[in-house]
C-alpha cells in the first residue's frame, strides 16, 4: 500500500537518509526505532509527503504524491494520510471537537456532517463527555485522543504518528498503545510509527531499526 524506493536526503553537507526502500501493507501496525539523529524523523516526513526527498520514489497506493502541483499535493495529504505529534498540536482557542473537524472542513466537508462523524469518533475514543472542552481543560491522554481523532477525521489511507506517546505517563501510553490496534482492528488502519517506547515497538507487527540514515 506504501512504497519508498531508493530514498535519499540531505541537509546541506549532512547525509540523513542513504538509500531507504521499505514497503508497507495494508493495516500494518510498523515500528521504527533507532538512536536520536538516525534519521526517523525525516524518513517519517517524507513518507507524509512534509519533506521532499533528494532523490527515490515514494507511492501511495500505486500514486506518487510528489508528482502533484502543491496544491494538489496539500489536498491529498489532507484526505489520504493523517499525522499524530508527540505534542499534539491541537489550537488553544478551539474546543475538542473544534479541533476534530478542521481538516474535514478543510476538505470541504459540511460542518454538520463533519461533527456528527467527530461525535461517532468521540464515542469511540471515550471523548464524548468532553467536545465542549477546550484543549487546556483535558488531560494529555485525552488531548492525544483528540489529536488521534482529527487524524481519523477524513479517513486517510495511513497514519504516521512521530513519538505519539513521548510525552504521555505509563497509563495514558500504554491506553494510547492499544487504541492503536483497536483503530486498526475496527477501521482499518495503518500506521507508521516513530518511536522511543521499546513496549510499542515489541508489540507492532513489523519493528524497523534504523541506524546512521539507514534500515538495518
Amino acid at each position: 500500500m506504501l512504497k519508498a524506493v531508493n530514498i535519499c536526503k540531505h541537509f546541506g553537507e549532512l547525509e540523513v537518509l542513504k538509500n531507504i526502500s521499505l514497503e508497507i501493507q495494508a493495516k500494518e501496525i510498523i515500528s521504527i526505532v533507532g538512536a536520536s539523529g538516525a534519521g526517523k524523523t525525516t524518513l517519517l516526513q517524507i513518507l507524509g509527503t512534509l519533506e521532499r526527498p533528494d532523490s527515490g520514489e515514494v507511492t501511495l497506493n500505486a500514486a506518487n504524491p510528489f508528482e502533484l502541483s502543491a496544491k494538489k499535493l496539500s489536498e491529498f495529504r489532507n484526505t489520504e494520510i493523517g499525522f499524530i505529534f508527540q505534542f499534539h498540536q491541537l489550537l488553544p482557542e478551539f474546543t475538542a471537537l473544534e479541533n476534530a473537524i478542521l481538516p474535514a472542513l478543510i476538505k470541504g466537508e459540511s460542518k454538520k456532517t463533519a461533527e456528527k462523524k467527530a461525535k461517532d469518533l468521540f464515542q469511540f475514543l471515550n471523548l464524548h463527555h468532553r467536545d465542549s472542552h477546550k484543549p487546556s481543560a483535558l488531560s494529555g491522554g485525552e488531548q492525544q485522543r483528540v489529536a488521534v481523532a482529527r487524524a481519523l477525521i477524513n479517513d486517510p489511507k495511513v497514519i504516521f504518528a512521530d513519538e505519539p506517546s513521548g510525552n504521555l505517563d505509563t497509563k495514558n501510553s500504554q491506553e494510547l498503545h492499544q487504541l492503536f490496534f483497536d483503530l486498526r482492528d475496527n477501521f482499518d488502519q495503518t500506521f507508521v510509527i516513530v518511536t522511543h517506547n521499546e513496549e510499542l515497538a515489541a508489540i507492532s507487527d513489523r519493528k524497523l531499526v534504523m541506524a546512521d540514515g539507514k534500515i538495518i
